[in-house]
């Protein structure tokens, strides 16, 4: 086995989901991340607790079978939901033989299916969780590199000393925890304003999400105005968004289109009315991630970038004086920040061209 599985294993195992013992760990793959599985289970033994290995959400082959077949109203069976009310922690690995499985499954009936097994979301995201990636083939052949060049990607971005992102990125996230208006601002495009007054910003140093690097925070529901178009394309349900563009007034998308798919750009600012206002804005800090791969899971950590999603927003960063923006829905979208462009807080200049003020 590669040493570096076993790195990445123990990294989850022991910061990520901090396993203890007596743990009741659900780890859920698709069986070409079988390496990766056997060496988080024998972390999680190794500090005495219980994992038990399921395909419930990425064995994207059988997902595909049941929204192709079943003829029916969604809902969330009770024996799934009660398997995420019973477990101390989640463990999910993206990768796969085929990341474009679900391609040729209406995008409405995929969206019923999401908003119908929200309750189980919400149930998996009030636990301890963590969501990675092991480098498949088939990831590789999406990002367009070679295997062992995307491996070597991955490991980079995620084998590293997670303490000390903490601390290089803590800087911006208490910057953007203090600010009350944000400007983003890039070329002729992009020009966006929102509120963050009251809400709380977030470092992502691998906890969740691993690779993390990234803060991230929630505007104010109604505060967002302006325009932002987003240069890197989105990559969902197995198909990419290029050039979309969204207007904004009052915190909602009032206006909206797309270079390629922009019929699936307007399905998920369909899906409910919460999808048409922002649940996220976050800030890229991963340099380690320096490429465009159609992984958001990496994708929005890119080094130089800023992500806004869609949709629901994560309620650890929505003040108890503020509304949360709930949807079944939370799609991210980047633009890049790296040439011609800055980041406002309270009208100071905090990022120019990617750089932070704490970096000149």
């Amino acid at each position: 086995m590669d040493p570096r599985i076993r790195e990445h294993a123990e990294i989850i195992v022991n910061h990520s989901i901090d396993c203890s013992e007596g743990d009741n760990v659900v780890i859920d793959a698709h069986p070409v991340a079988e390496g990766l599985v056997t060496a988080i289970v024998e972390a999680v033994a190794e500090v005495g607790g219980h994992p038990l290995v399921i395909q419930e959400r990425l064995g994207k082959r059988f997902r595909r079978a049941y929204l192709k077949h079943y003829d029916g109203e969604f809902e969330a069976p009770e024996h799934t939901h009660a398997l995420y009310e019973a477990m101390d922690a989640y463990i999910a690995i993206k990768g796969g033989d085929n990341e474009t499985e679900l391609g040729d499954v209406d995008t409405a009936t995929q969206s019923a299916y999401e908003k119908a097994y929200e309750p189980v979301r919400e149930t998996r995201l009030n636990k301890t969780w963590n969501l990675t990636l092991y480098p498949a083939a088939a990831n590789a052949q999406q990002a367009e590199m070679a295997t062992e060049e995307y491996e070597n990607f991955v490991y980079d971005a995620i084998v590293k000393d997670w303490d000390a992102v903490r601390d290089h990125q803590q800087e911006m996230a208490d910057r953007l925890t203090d600010a009350d208006e944000v400007r983003i601002v890039s070329g002729e495009t992009t020009d966006l304003t929102m509120s963050v007054a009251g809400n709380e910003t977030l470092n992502d140093y691998g906890e969740n999400n691993l690779p993390g690097g990234e803060v991230f925070t929630a505007p104010v529901k109604d505060s967002v105005d302006g325009v932002a178009y987003f240069d890197i394309p989105i990559y969902h349900q197995g198909r990419e968004i290029d050039g979309a563009r969204l207007v904004f007034e009052d915190g909602k998308v009032v206006e909206h289109s797309a270079e390629k798919n922009e019929e699936l750009l307007t399905d998920v600012l369909e899906t409910d009315e919460g999808a048409r206002y922002l649940g996220e804005l976050g800030i890229g800090m991963n340099r380690d991630i320096d490429r465009f791969t159609r992984n958001i899971l990496f994708d929005e950590k890119m080094g130089d970038t800023v992500h806004m999603a869609v949709g629901r927003a994560y309620p650890e960063t929505v003040g108890e004086n503020n509304v949360q923006n709930e949807s079944a829905v939370h799609v991210d979208m980047i633009l890049d920040m790296s040439e011609d462009s800055y980041i406002e807080l309270d009208g100071e200049v905090v990022q120019r061209n990617g750089t932070f003020w704490f970096e000149e």
